[in-house]
Order: structure tokens, then sequence, then C-alpha cells
């Protein structure tokens, strides 16, 4: 009998070990090595793309519920998110979607209630990139809380809008202006909404509310049919991921540091600097189609094998778009044709990215939900400045910061700044000479002035994304010697000349008509 109770007791001891050993086997970390990515990635990407089991709970029992369980919901959803990536270092937008409640209810609809929240949440912000930054990019819990900075940043300014006389306000603000008294779970559940929380994208409390009363739907007061657009959004992100992938191992910025790069021919040097610059954005691309993201840096580590790559950049494709289109908070009216418009999270407009020759119009297509934010709560408040070149300045001053406090993201934005001012010089120069009009119309050179301005888009693009991506200024100003500061170089020198050659070129009868 003995003998026996110890045999049993001996076989489960050996089938303890076993488990014990499987799942150790089966374990996050174990899982993300032999996928050739870090923990924190994996975790991420489950997390994102938990998203899409959360969208379908919440409209097959959610949605015809009370709005406060819908709130609980988004507010423990989130949180559990937070704490599943970060830990115990959740309390930080905890603690800032706390302190952004009290300060609405206690300093009301003032201006001193905006500035303290715009000072704080970029504060905090800053110095969470201050202590958290490395000369790479980490997924720590200052990601998801940039997003949450501009989501409470912009609660405040359409709280604030919301004590305003209507007749004051423009169209724009008295569309997201909030007209009613935030409760604490409203604002926990619009900040921790699963669908936006970890990368965005931005959207407003009002557009927000729309979703938990049910009025952002095709068909009023059922549920939306969204999953056929969710799903095509999907099956376009997964296209460009594909090509991403299997070109990604061939196409690297960390090319670009190397001795190879730097001993090729000066045409070799520019042109891998085009090809890179066009590539390096399909990452964002992937991103905002098969999800939304963030807004910046995608693994700048390199993938170790086929798979390896496929997590990596899947955990930087956050499944972010389809979620919202599910949910419905994608929806945006109907078009003139009376079909469901389902773009009001798209952070990207494909077609306009893949044709357009302007820097401007890439800007236009590239992350729009951001954009938009800024424009909206940032640019068009500063107009008492009188100053739109100044405006638009401290406008992406402010975004270079939101980025990071790497010296890559200011010297980005500052091309950015440079060459939209240079492109519109150029713009009016020939919209006022007709000599560079009637050149400009023949049609047999079409093909050859669109190759000659993608050739410069994607050129300078590519020159003004390697500061972006390679962060630290001992990185960026390596590339940029081994091409001798062509960008620099290009834009200033036009936008000095630029002025002299329109008022050489320009007649003045037409000068003193464009004034009329």
């Amino acid at each position: 009998m003995a003998s026996a109770a110890e045999g049993d007791v001996g076989t489960v001891t050996e089938l303890t070990r076993v488990l014990q050993w499987g799942f150790q086997e089966l374990s996050l970390k174990n899982l993300a090595t032999s996928l050739g990515a870090s923990e924190q990635a994996l975790r991420l990407m489950i997390s994102i793309f938990l998203g899409y089991p959360l969208a379908l709970f919440y409209r097959h029992y959610l949605f015809y519920k009370d709005s406060y369980l819908i709130h609980l919901f988004h507010t423990f959803t989130g949180l559990s998110i937070a704490y599943f990536n970060f830990g115990n270092q959740m309390y930080h937008s905890l603690l800032c979607v706390i302190l952004q409640f009290l300060i609405l209810r206690l300093m009301g609809r003032t201006v001193t209630a905006v500035l303290t929240t715009f000072c704080f949440q970029m504060a905090y912000l800053l110095a969470g990139y201050y202590w958290t930054a490395t000369g790479t990019y980490d997924i720590k819990w200052t990601m998801p809380h940039c997003v949450l900075t501009l989501k409470l940043i912009g609660l405040a300014v359409d709280y604030f809008d919301g004590g305003k006389d209507q007749n004051s306000l423009s169209s724009e603000q008295q569309k997201y202006a909030i007209r009613g008294i935030p409760s604490l779970l409203e604002v926990a559940g619009f900040s921790y909404f699963y669908g936006a929380f970890l990368v965005g994208p931005q959207f407003s409390m009002n557009h927000y509310m729309k979703l938990v009363h049910r009025k952002l739907t095709d068909k009023p007061g059922e549920i939306p049919s969204s999953t056929i657009p969710a799903l095509k959004r999907l099956s376009l992100g997964l296209i460009y991921l594909v090509g991403y992938v299997f070109l990604s191992p061939h196409i690297t910025e960390n090319y670009l540091l190397t001795e190879d790069y730097e001993n090729r021919l000066f045409w070799f040097r520019c042109m891998y600097m085009l090809i890179w610059g066009k590539f390096v954005l399909y990452k964002y691309v992937t991103c905002w189609l098969v999800t939304v993201s963030r807004k910046d840096e995608i693994g700048h580590r390199q993938a170790v094998g086929d798979v390896g790559r496929v997590a990596r950049t899947l955990s930087w494709s956050f499944p972010q778009e389809g979620v919202c289109i599910l949910t419905g908070l994608g929806f945006n009216d109907f078009d003139e044709n009376g079909k469901a418009k389902w773009d009001a999270c798209a952070n990207m407009k494909v077609w306009l990215f893949e044709t357009t020759p302007r820097f401007t119009g890439t800007i236009a297509s590239f992350n729009i939900n951001t954009n938009a934010w800024v424009a909206r709560y940032f640019f068009k408040r500063l107009k008492f400045l009188g100053n739109k070149e100044l405006s638009q300045g401290l406008s992406l001053l402010f975004l270079a910061l939101w980025h990071g406090l790497h010296s890559g993201y200011l010297i980005c934005f500052q091309m950015e700044f440079l060459i939209v001012i240079v492109e519109r010089q150029a713009a009016n120069l020939i919209r006022d000479s007709p000599t560079l009009s009637n050149l400009a119309s023949i049609t047999v050179l079409q093909p050859f002035y669109y190759l000659v301005q993608q050739t410069i888009h994607w050129l300078f693009m590519g020159y003004s994304m390697t500061a972006f991506c390679l962060f630290t200024w001992d990185k960026w100003i390596k590339v940029y010697k081994s091409v001798y500061f062509l960008g620099h170089v290009f834009f200033l020198s036009l936008l000095f000349i630029l002025p002299y050659l329109h008022k050489a070129i320009v007649p003045r009868k037409e000068k003193l008509k464009r004034m009329e």
C-alpha cells in the first residue's frame, strides 16, 4: 500500500514537473524569443488584436445596454490592457486621468483650466520621456501616454468651448464643444477605450459619447453594418505588411550608418536614401491600415528570420482602425450617394499617399488624425499671433516635442517646415509667371515633370526621415555628412533664391492683378 502511494506521489510530482516545463515553454517570453521579438512587443501585439473580440463582445452583448455599463466595460478593459503591458506603471495614466477630471471640476470652463491641463499633461509626458529615453525606440508606458496626453488636452479645450456663446464659436468648435459636465466614469471610459488607448487614433469626447449612445451606426438604433469595411481595411494593411516583410531585410536604416554606404558613390547614396525614404513610410502605412498606429517609430532592431520579422512588424501593426470601424467609432456619416463612410478614425489616405508628387500632399495623406488634432487644438488657436508661418512653426515644434526629446525629431520637423515654405514659394512662382505656367501646362511633358517631382519629393522625404528614425545627433549627422547636407543646402538655397526669381520673372501687371 505504501509503495503504491509513493508511486502515485511520484507520478503526480513528475506530471507537475512536466506541466511546469510545458508552461515555461509556452510562456510569453519564450514564445517571443522563438519569434525573434521582445516579450513587450508580443504583449502589445496580443493586446491590440484583442480589440477585435472585445469589439465583437460589445456589439453582441453591450450595444443596447445602459451607457454606464459601456463606460465600465471600456474602463475595465483599458486598465487591464495597461496592466498586462506595463504592470504597476499603469498608475501613470490613471493618475493623469483622475487629476484631469479634478481640473475640469475644480477650475471649470476657464482659460486657467486649459493652460493648467496643457502644462501639466505635457510636462508629465516630457518627464516620462526624459526618465525612460534610450537610443532606440522601446515599448514603455510613455507610448500610450502620448496618445492620452492629446486626448486630455483636447478634452479640456472642448470643455472650455462648451461654456462659450455658441455664436462666438466656429462651426468646427461647435461640433466638438462639450455642453454637459462629464462624470469621472465618462472621462475614464473615453480615456481607456480599448480601441484607442494604446496607440490611438485621436477622437473627441463628443464622438465617443455618440458611440455610447448608439448614434454611430448606418442603421439608426441598430448594430452597425461595419464588419466588411473593417475587414477590407485590415486586408489592405496586410498587403502592405507582406511587402514590407519581404523587403525589410534588404532596405534598412542601419545600412545608412555602415562604412559600405559611406564608401559608395554619391548618386548611389542619394538613390538608396530615396528608396529607403519611400519604403520606411510603408511601415506606417501598414500600421494605419492593419490598425491605426501611434505616430512614429517601428522596430529599430533587426528581425531574426521571416517569422521574427512578421511578429515584430505586427507588434507595431496595431489593428485599431479595424477595431474602431467594428465598434462603430469609425462611422463618418454618409456620402452624396447615401453610402456609409467609415473613415472617421482613418489615419491614411492611401491613393493620395501613393500618387502625390508634393510634400504637402504626403502630409495631407499621412497621420491624418494627429495632424487634424494639432490643427484644431493648436494651430488654429494661435490665430491671435497674426502670422501663419509662426503658428505653423510653433505647431511643428509642439509635434516634435510630443514625439520625444531626441534631436532627430526636431531636425525632421524643421525640415518639414522649410520644405513646405519652399514648395509654396515654387507653386506661387509657377502660378504667377505666364511663361512658367504655359511651360508647366504642356501635356507631352507632364510625365517628365511628374517623374522629376517624385524624385525630389522622395529623396528629401528620405532625407528628413533619416533624422526621425535614427533619433540621436551622432547617427543622423553622420548620414547627413555622407550626402553633404544636401537637403539643407538645396532648400535653404531655394528659400532665398525663389523670392528674387519671383521678382525677376513675374511681370508687374501680373503682380498687380494678383494683388487685386
